[in-house]
């Protein structure tokens, strides 16, 4: 345990230093966005003055560095500043953004959790047999499907018509409860989690056939011990070592889809500010709706590395 809580200590020592690279990036990349904020205040007809007095207002004319010091200062004490007129809090925005984000990819991450160890586990137990292939066939077409259009698909198929069972988009009212919940957030999660899932396939039936074929699984056997005991006690757990490692990275890929996914299903999302932010040159708000979704993949990347060590006690001394 000891070991444990030291790694856990380390990793969230590097959190801060990862954050503040984060943060920096994003506003070094952002510099170099299209557009002038002043303009996309004011509008095309306001006078030089006036674009000039806004951007000395605003820091506009600083240099570099200190626009990130006193961005970074603002961040500190949680003000993310306010998009363009009409002026709102960014904080506000995404409080209401964020939380649609978030169930979407964690809908997708458990979709795509149960698809691949269900025929990973089964292609691994299946091998080189007709259950293998089929599967293998499924995982590299799901592969090349990109996920918008994989959103398309399932909207033509299941959301058009009269006696559809899902909406087209846009999330469902509150007051129609769980059920409406899930019908709004399963196509899109859907499409989201069949990509990442097919590759996550891949992954744990390679992980699960190097696992069967170790000594202790045929001296278990020979000793009497049910093959479907061995399987459920020994060999999925070991196995699922580098399927959760794999699954921190793809979670990265779910916040990204997730944002083109949003748009197709017209989720109000972070997707959708981000659309709004690019489309009014509103950098304050690119800026801050990036910065939150590169957060928490850092972090859930930490969390991942945890259940990493608790899945595998052997690397806990590391």
């Amino acid at each position: 345990m000891a070991n444990f809580l030291r790694l856990l200590g380390r990793r969230l020592a590097a959190l801060p230093l990862m954050i503040l690279g984060v943060t920096l990036l994003v506003f070094v990349v952002l510099q170099f966005a299209p557009g002038d904020r002043a303009v996309a205040a004011l509008g095309e007809g306001a006078s030089p003055e006036a674009l000039e007095q806004y951007r000395q207002v605003n820091g506009l004319n600083d240099p570099l560095f200190i626009q990130y010091f006193q961005y970074l200062g603002r961040l500190i004490t949680g003000d993310f500043g306010k998009t363009l007129p009409p002026e709102k809090p960014i904080t506000e925005v995404i409080a209401a953004a964020f939380p649609v984000t978030l169930q979407l990819t964690l809908v997708g991450v458990i979709i795509a959790v149960i698809i691949s160890l269900v025929f990973g586990v089964l292609a691994a137990l299946y091998r080189d047999k007709w259950v293998d292939q089929v599967i293998r066939v499924f995982s590299v077409a799901a592969i090349a499907t990109p996920s918008f259009w994989l959103g398309i698909l399932l909207i033509q198929w299941f959301a058009l018509g009269d006696d559809s069972w899902f909406p087209s988009g846009g999330l469902a009212d509150p007051d129609e409860g769980f059920g409406g919940w899930i019908s709004s957030m399963a196509l899109p999660a859907l499409a989201l989690a069949i990509p990442v899932s097919a590759s996550l396939i891949r992954v744990v039936r390679t992980s699960m056939v190097e696992e069967l074929d170790r000594d202790y699984v045929r001296t278990a056997i020979g000793n009497g011990v049910p093959y479907t005991t061995v399987v459920s006690r020994n060999v999925l757990r070991n196995a699922l070592v580098t399927p959760v490692t794999v699954l921190g990275l793809r979670i990265g890929y779910l916040l990204g889809g997730a944002v083109v996914i949003e748009m197709i299903f017209s989720l109000p999302g972070m997707g959708q500010q981000i659309l709004n932010g690019i489309t009014n040159s509103d950098t304050n708000l690119v800026q801050g709706v990036v910065l939150v979704i590169a957060v928490t993949f850092v972090i859930v990347n930490i969390l991942v590395d945890l259940i990493y060590l608790l899945i595998n006690p052997r690397i806990r001394t590391v």
